[in-house]
Order: structure tokens, then sequence, then C-alpha cells
């Protein structure tokens, strides 16, 4: 069936459905089991096999399948063992972390899932769109994605752009009427919208035909090829980190194997070991350490109401030095209350419903919005409520007065106008900013006057004032020209207060080093009035409407930008500009919004922040990252999470890097000393699997400390590995050395190299586990709190214990190579091991007092 060929009627009757009640809920099981939901399929997910397969293709796993090979050929049989196992808990690791990743994107998506507003039962619903069904009656306006391929049965004004779909540019405007050509483009089927497309105007009801596979975007995926992830660019950086050191440490590995070999070392050991030097000093853990932070953090933020959409946000988080934030429902609490009425140069708090002024007034307000009690823009529903309050019921007068026609609102005019049969006249309702109205009413300059001087006191109270005029035209259809000359009728003084935790939030930012930036569509003084309440606008700070913006050059703006706090009377266009502004000034910004001409400012930004309640698909889909609770004290708590997640994984790669270095110096040290070797290779590889992985990982999950928000945004290009960092890990990885060689020293006082290496690896080993609470931060564990990490603890516990069983299990120690130590040899570790971070503690308490 070719439904754009076909008349609404029949199309109601072959749906079975009734355009004004909709679908009954009883029918929707049995169509979504015939049907299906209305979702695209996916591509096949890898299975868990599969996965695991994968996780033996890493270079790193290569080398040590090399060094199992070798150690198998030289008859060290217990050092395979250990090397399989090694390879395989990895490969287990890796693979429980895929599935857990794959778990938490379907949850994700889940919650982010896009709505759908539908017809069931008589009654305007909100949906998951997965849920429509063929015949369900939609309404969308301007902002929403189109959720299925649909007739339209009503058009007010209603205009689509199908670009994703035809490659069109230019925006369709969409009619009921029938066609009655065959074998038509897309893009001529103008009674018919398609699924993924933009509703960029106007409103409209559809008839969903077309579901799930079945609609044209459906036909388009079903050919799409299989394509890959990108990774992160902190991902890509600690590739390219790790490639640099992983040919450094194998040139190493090189001259440790020809030094081995002049001393007369045979071959298979020589090489043996120089793999086994490799693979420990390689932190080959810290990819999947850094995927797994990063999950833990996007896992945290969900939970936080900020799901993020690109990984890669999470990161570009801590770096964060301005955030431009809407004022409604963002910064307030988005709970609109009309508090004040201007009407007849009086103003008002409840009205005398005996008065036919007054009615007319209360039933403007109801005509000329969208909303119900329940559904709609939280301005409008205060309007209702408002009427409501005053015993007028938004039902009976919508029948009463039906609306014919209408302008629907759009962020370049600010206002918008309705049409309707009243009284025997077609009258025309407008609503929108005071000062755009004023500009249009047929009134004496006293009057108009008097009027701004009440839209002033009202603002200065904080409130949002609306203003509603009318005009009798003489046709059914509204032209731009119409909306000219009206006659002004009143002003509504609405209230939204600011979220209590906004003023923690913001006061948060600006010890952060973060500028927090107000944008809203208000009137400048209603805008500083609330701004002052949350500490955003202080004295000295500039406050500029957007057509003020509008006269500055860049020179100026770029002057301007950094002392103004407040935007007033903005448009989207302008959000692009002062986004684009403080990108120039060498700042990392972050932009929220909720409208369809959002959009572009939210992908402009570094961070676009969409609002999850009141935010439109188009904005979601713009956006990195997507608040579910429209607060602005989410943003704050998502950047203490960026930045604490950056800080643990520089603190994993302090642990790694700092512990491999250790190992390295006691190595080379032995070489050039003309010592025996230092360590087996199954030490090598022990202490690889020990102390790399748990530690690491738990270093990750650090909490954030109290200090966190003291530190000032760090550099976008910030190199991951500083001269600080970089000096730390030489001087933590030097004493660790040292306190290995004195160990080995010790041991080899009767030239007894069993003892010696046994005690180097325990000391080696120990000390690494006990390092692990050195790197938990800059501050001394005292500070940092000795239990608020509970991952540490355990992760130390579990390796102390896995090396106690090596040590005092007599069946163990042919596979680890363990020497006959005794009790004196043992409690000269635990001292030895534990000295490092004993010294480094101590300079902490001094340096950090």
């Amino acid at each position: 069936m070719k439904f754009y060929n076909e008349s609404i009627d029949s199309l109601l009757n072959f749906f079975k459905v009734n355009k004004t009640t909709g679908k009954n809920s009883s029918e929707i099981p049995a169509l979504l089991e015939e049907f299906g939901k209305n979702i695209l399929k996916e591509k096949k997910k890898q299975g868990v096999l599969s996965v695991f397969l994968d996780q033996f293709k890493d270079f790193l796993v290569i080398i040590l399948i090399v060094a199992a090979g070798i150690s198998f050929l030289s008859g060290n049989k217990e050092s395979t063992v250990v090397i399989l196992v090694v390879i395989t808990m990895n490969a287990i690791l890796g693979t429980i972390q895929h599935v857990k990743a794959e778990k938490s994107l379907e949850s994700l998506k889940k919650i982010s899932s896009p709505k759908a507003t539908v017809l069931r039962d008589g009654k305007k619903q909100e949906i998951l769109s997965e849920e429509l069904v063929p015949g369900d009656v939609v309404l969308v306006e301007a902002g929403n994605i189109i959720p299925a391929d649909a007739r339209v049965i009503s058009s007010h004004s209603l205009i689509v752009n199908e670009s994703s779909l035809t490659g069109e540019a230019e925006s369709i405007e969409k009619t009921e009427k029938t066609i009655s050509d065959t074998d038509i483009p897309l893009g001529d089927q103008k009674n018919m919208v398609f699924s993924g497309s933009l509703v960029t105007y106007g409103r409209g009801v559809l008839l969903v035909t077309s579901t799930g596979m079945k609609t044209e975007l459906g036909k388009i995926a079903s050919l799409l090829d299989e394509t890959e992830e990108s990774i992160t660019p902190l991902q890509r950086a600690l590739e390219k980190f790790g490639k640099k050191l992983s040919i450094s440490i194998i040139v190493l590995c090189a001259v440790v194997f020809f030094i081995n070999l002049y001393r007369g070392i045979n071959l298979l050991e020589s090489l043996m070991f120089a793999v086994a030097l490799a693979v420990a000093a390689i932190p080959e853990a810290l990819g999947s350490i850094v995927t797994i932070v990063l999950a833990i953090g996007t896992q945290k933020m969900a939970k936080e109401n900020a799901i993020v959409k690109k990984l890669h946000s999470v990161e570009s988080l801590g770096s964060i030095s301005v955030i431009c934030s809407d004022k409604t429902g963002t910064l307030t609490q988005n709970k609109m209350t009309v508090t004040k009425v201007f009407l007849q140069n009086d103003f008002k708090e409840t009205l005398n419903t005996n008065d036919l002024n007054n009615i007319n007034f209360l039933e403007n307000i109801i005509l000329c919005s969208d909303a119900t009690k329940e559904i709609g823009d939280p301005t409008e529903v205060a309007l209702i409520h408002f009427s409501n309050k005053h015993d007028l019921d938004e039902i009976a007068i919508r029948e009463k007065y039906p609306r014919i026609c209408e302008n629907p609102f759009d962020s370049t005019r600010k206002m918008m106008s309705t049409l309707h049969k009243k009284n025997n006249n077609f009258l025309m309702i407008t609503k929108g900013a005071p000062d755009v109205i004023l500009e249009r009413v047929f009134i004496n300059n006293i009057e108009k006057e008097n009027i701004r001087k009440a839209n002033n006191i009202m603002a200065e109270m904080g409130l949002r004032v609306l203003a509603i005029a009318e005009k009798t035209i003489s046709t059914d259809t509204i032209s731009l020209e119409d909306e000219n000359n009206l006659t002004f009728v009143g002003l509504l003084g609405i209230v939204d207060p600011p979220r209590e935790e906004s003023i923690s939030a913001v006061k948060d930012c600006i010890r952060a080093g973060i500028k927090p930036v107000m944008i809203t569509g208000d009137h400048k003084i209603t805008a500083i009035s609330i701004a002052k309440q949350i500490c955003i606008f202080k004295d000295g700070d500039m406050s500029l409407t957007g057509v003020e913006l509008d006269k500055l050059s860049d020179t100026e703006l770029l002057e301007i930008v950094p002392k103004t706090s407040v935007y007033a009377r903005v448009s989207p266009e302008h959000k692009i500009k002062i986004v684009d502004t403080w990108q120039k000034l060498g700042n990392i910004c972050a932009m929220t919004g909720d409208g369809v001409n959002d959009a572009p400012a939210l992908k402009k930004a570094d961070v676009g922040i969409a609002m999850g309640i009141t935010g439109t698909e188009v904005s979601k889909d713009a956006a990195s990252m997507i608040l579910m609770d429209d607060n602005f004290s989410t943003i704050v708590k998502s950047i203490i999470t960026g930045r604490n997640l950056y800080a643990n994984i520089k603190n994993s790669i302090r642990f790694l890097l700092s512990g491999n270095m250790a190992g390295i110096l006691a190595v080379f040290y032995s070489s050039l000393a003309g010592l025996p070797m230092v360590f087996e290779p199954v030490h090598l590889l022990f202490i690889n699997l020990l102390t790399d992985s748990l530690p690491a990982i738990a270093l990750g999950m650090e909490p954030a400390h109290d200090d966190i928000l003291n530190e000032k945004p760090r550099e976008a290009n910030a190199a991951l590995l500083d001269k600080h960092l970089s000096s730390r890990i030489l001087m933590e990885g030097f004493l660790i050395a040292i306190v290995t060689m004195i160990g080995f020293y010790i041991g080899f006082k009767n030239n007894n190299h069993s003892i010696a290496a046994t005690m180097a690896f325990s000391i080696l080993c120990l000390a690494r586990l006990f390092h692990g609470f050195n790197c938990r931060g800059n501050g001394s564990i005292f500070k940092l709190g000795v239990f608020k990490n509970k991952f540490s603890i355990w992760a130390f516990l579990i390796g102390t214990g896995l090396l106690y069983s090596v040590l005092l299990i007599p069946s163990l120690h042919p596979m680890f190579a363990i020497g006959n130590i005794n009790i004196e040899h043992f409690i000269i570790i635990n001292i030895l091991a534990f000295i490092p971070t004993l010294i480094i503690q101590i300079l902490k308490q001094i340096k950090y007092k």
C-alpha cells in the first residue's frame, strides 16, 4: 500500500483507529507481538568465546606466548605453567570487562531512549518510541525527532527536515492532503514523514504507518556495513605513549640479553630472561585499566543523573574552565507559578472572575498555549494551573473556542499567535516577551511607559514576565504581518525559584577555577536578579543582551566576554558566538541547551550538555552528555568525577611505571655489576601478574578527595607524563630498586643465588604492593584516609596473601623458583619492603603539611 495515495479516512479504517482517541491500550501487546518493537536491529553481537579469543591478539600477549614457548624448550615447565596462567587470567578479566561494558551500554541506552507523545485511550501519553505500533496517533512539535514513518493527518505549519534521508538541506512543509501521483520519491511525499527526520517548525498529528526495520530508515540501516568504534583521545595518547615506552624497553632488554650472553649465560636462558623482563617492564595492563576506570566513571555519572554519550567527554570534563548554563530548570527549579498579574493598569495576585475582562484574559492564556495540566512547556503549564485556580477548565475552553490556525513560537520572533472563532469574530491571541509585544501594540507612549515600568518592577522581583495581546482579523489564516497593531491585554509574572543546590554548586565552580555564566531568554533585570541570588553575578560583573552583543566587534568581544556573567534575551546564534569567543581565549567550554536551535551551540562547545527532561531529541542528539534531572549541580558532580578519573589514571600510570622502573634498574645494575641474574624469569612474570593489575585497578577506584576542587582546570593539551610526574616515578623507582638490591646482597652472603633472588623478588613484590598506598594521591595516607579506598586495601591483602603463600608453602617453591629462606630473611624482606613507603610518606607529610 502506498500510504501517500490513501485518504486519511481510509487509513484510519485500515488501522482501525479513531484520530481523536488513538489506539486502545489493550491492543498494544498483540500489535507489538505482530510488528515487533520500533527499533533498528543492531549488528550481531560478538559471542563470549569470540571475545575471549580476541584477548590473545594483543602484541604484548604474543610476547608472553613466545616466553612460554622459550620456557618450555628450556625445560622449565613450572615457568610455562605460570605464564599460561598469566595469559588466561588476563583473557578472563578482559572478557568479563567487555561483557560488563556491553551490559552498562544497554542500561544507558534504556535510560536515554527517545520518547513520543501519543493518543491512547483518548488521552495524551508519553511513551518510549520503541513501543510505538502501526496505527498509533502521534503528536509532534518543533524540536522533535520523527519516531516512525507516518501519514500526516493534521498539520499546523508543520515543517520537517529530511536531509538524513533525502540529502536535501531545505526543510519541507507538510500537508494532510492526499497525493494522487504514484511512484514519487520520498522528498515529494509531502503528506508523509519519516523516522529519524527533524521537526523544525510548527506541530502536527501523525498516523504511524511503519515501525522498526519496515521504515525507510530501517531499509537503509539493513544495507549498512558494520563500522568500528573509534578510540578516545586519551586512549590514543596512551597507545602512542605505550608504543614509545615499549620500544625503549625492548631496546633495553636487547642490551641486557647481549650482556648476559657476553657473561656466558646460555642462549635460551638469556632470551627467556630478556623476554620476561620486557613483559614485566611494559605496563600492558594500562590500556584495560583506563577502559575500566572510564567505564566505572560513566556508570557513576549515570547514577548521578548524567548520561555520557561520548566517552571522550569524561576526559574533557576535567578541563572545563567555563560553563555556559541555561537559567530555567537548570539553575532554577522549573516549577513555574504565576504570582502576579498586571491587568487594567493595576497589579493583582488573584482575579475577580465576575469581571468579564478578567475572564477574557484567563481564556486567552489558555487558548494561546499548547500545554495541559500535566504535559507541556513549564511556563505554559503554569498558565493552565493559574486558570484552573480561577475555576476555568482548559478542555472546555478549547472545545468552546477551537484553534483554527497558529504561528508557533520560535526563538527569533520570541512570541506565538493562535487564531480562534470567538463571539462571531476571528480572534488572534499573541503571547510573548514584553519588549517584543510592546513594539507591536497600538497604544500611546505614556501607556507603553507604564507597561515598561510594570515589567521592570516584576523583573526586579526575579519574575519571568509574559505579555498577552489580541487582535480581531478578517480571515481564517494568520500571516506574520497580522502580528502588528495589536491590542495590549496584560502581563503575567511567573516565578521560578533557584534550586537550593545551585548556590553551593556555583560556589564549587568558582572554587575550582571555573567561571559559571548564565544565558537566558528572560529580561535582563530578571536574569541579573536570579544570578545574584545564586552568586553568579557579583559586583563589577557585566551583563549583555543579544542586541548589545550584536553591536560588539570580535575584538571588543574578546575583552568583554571574560567580564560578563549574564546574557539575557539571546538567540541560539548568540550562544555560538559566546562559546566561540571563550574558545578563542583558550578555554574549554561547556554549554547547556534544550531547544532544537541549541544544537549548533551544543556541537560547538567542547562539552555539549542537553537537558533530559525538557530537552528536545535534537539537542540530546547533538550533545555529548545528557542531564536526566536538568540540574546544574549534576554538571559540577560530573566535573568532579571527570577530574578524579583523570587523576586516578595518572596515579595508576605513576604506580605502574615506578614499580617497573624499580625492576629495570635492579636488573640493569646487576648486569653491569657482573652479578648473577637478580630475578628468575618466573619472578618477573609473577610480579607482573600480582603487582600490576589489582592495585592499579584499585587506584582507578579512588574516591574524589576534598581538595580536588581547589585545583585549577588542567589544560586540554597537557602532557600525560609531565616533568613533575616523571621525576616522581624516577625517585620512587630508585628507592624501591635500592632496597631490592640491598636484599639481594644480604641473601647473597654465602654465594647462595637462590636465596638472593628470592629475597630480591619478595622485596620488589611487597614494596610495590605497599607503594600502591603512596600512589592514591598527593597527600599522606592519613590525610587521604587509610580506609577511604577499600579496594586498595583488598588489593594489598590479596597480593600479600599470594606472595606469602608462595614463600611459605614448600610445594609451590619449585614452580616459582623460591629458595629456602628462614625467619630472619622473612623479617628482613618485610622491613626493607616497607622502607620506601615510609620515606615517601614522611616526605609527603613534610611537603603537604
